[in-house]
């Protein structure tokens, strides 16, 4: 089945190029365009699309009160930020609001395209290098600290997992630093998932610093 795209960004050569890129996919359809965050909410509401490629900083209503109306709506469409990354503020906040995870402008089109299957697919969202990025912009932040919170019902051992996801570690490499399988390792990030309420592995990385167990100092 086709994965059915909305691109939202206030530059319309944006989306011509995103939308053009789009059409040579066979597996990958796009149900419209927008330029505001109201008509994102709008368009999001009308057509019901798998993925919505999320644009942050737009005139009016911005990405992140968009994405958190489209997640709060509870339906299964997922929400992915497209942004730049090393002058947006504001990528912490959008995954707050419920969006899924993020890409950054500069990264190959084709990679944009692998990404947006990825998330429709419900699978991990940031690979381990990107959510290393993200993590090291956050520490650069003055207003970078961690609300600690209790980790209710969650092992010592999953404590570990969970701030080696935190620190941006692939499922192998987590194996391969507590010395135990990669099965292992996936089944412990699985059960992190349904203890945490986490939809993907975007949301467990936002746990791990809400819980004190990655900080901003490294």
């Amino acid at each position: 089945m086709s994965v059915r795209v909305l691109l939202v960004d206030d530059q319309p050569l944006v989306r011509a190029g995103l939308r053009v890129l789009m059409a040579d996919a066979l597996d990958l359809t796009v149900t419209g365009e927008a330029g505001t965050g109201a008509e994102a909410v709008r368009l999001a509401r009308e057509t019901a699309p798998d993925v919505v490629l999320m644009d942050l900083r737009m005139p009016g209503l911005d990405g992140i009160a968009a994405t958190r109306a489209i997640t709060a709506a509870g339906g299964p469409t997922r929400v992915l930020v497209l942004t730049t990354f090393d002058d947006d503020e504001h990528v912490h906040a959008a995954l707050r609001a419920g969006a899924s995870g993020f890409l950054v402008k500069d990264m190959a089109l084709e990679e944009i395209l692998g990404a947006v299957r990825v998330v429709a697919a419900g699978d991990a969202l940031i690979a381990p290098g990107v959510t290393r990025r993200l993590i090291a912009e956050f520490a650069r932040r003055p207003d970078a600290v961690p609300r600690p919170r209790g980790l209710p019902g969650v092992t010592d051992r999953e404590r570990e997992v969970l701030t080696l996801v935190g620190r941006g570690l692939s499922n192998a490499e987590i194996a391969a630093e507590l010395v135990i399988s990669p099965a292992t390792a996936k089944a412990h990030v699985a059960r992190l998932f349904t203890k945490l309420d986490a939809r993907d592995r975007v949301h467990l990385v936002i746990a791990a610093y809400d819980a004190g167990l990655v900080l901003p100092s490294g």
